[in-house]
């Protein structure tokens, strides 16, 4: 009676032992599973991050590039303004003169 008690008891220990065990290497399935997930989760947001970066970094350079081409037409009009208000000016005083000689030689 002794010795069928402890087989019993025995055997509720094991079947107990491998439950555990199975709910264990449950556990550590579904955490790994989880943990994976997370990982994939994080790099995919990471991925994006970069990318992000890369575009921004692209429209930077194609900025400043714009931005330096802007600028030399933009001192090249200026030049040209000036350069149309120094004739103006030069013909304006040539116009008086011209007037001058016309009217000049008409008396």
């Amino acid at each position: 009676m002794l010795s069928r008690l402890l087989k019993e008891h025995q055997a509720k220990q094991n079947e107990r032992k491998e439950l555990q065990e199975k709910r264990r290497r449950e556990a550590i399935t579904a955490a790994t599973c989880l943990t994976e997930a997370l990982v994939d989760h994080l790099n995919v947001g990471v991925a994006q991050a970069y990318m992000n970066q890369r575009k921004l970094d692209h429209e930077v350079k194609t900025l400043q590039v714009q931005a330096a081409q802007f600028a030399k037409q933009t001192g090249q009009w200026i030049g040209m303004v000036e350069n149309f208000n120094q004739a103006l000016k030069w013909s304006r005083g040539n116009g008086v003169a011209i007037k001058r000689l016309a009217w000049g030689g008409m008396y």
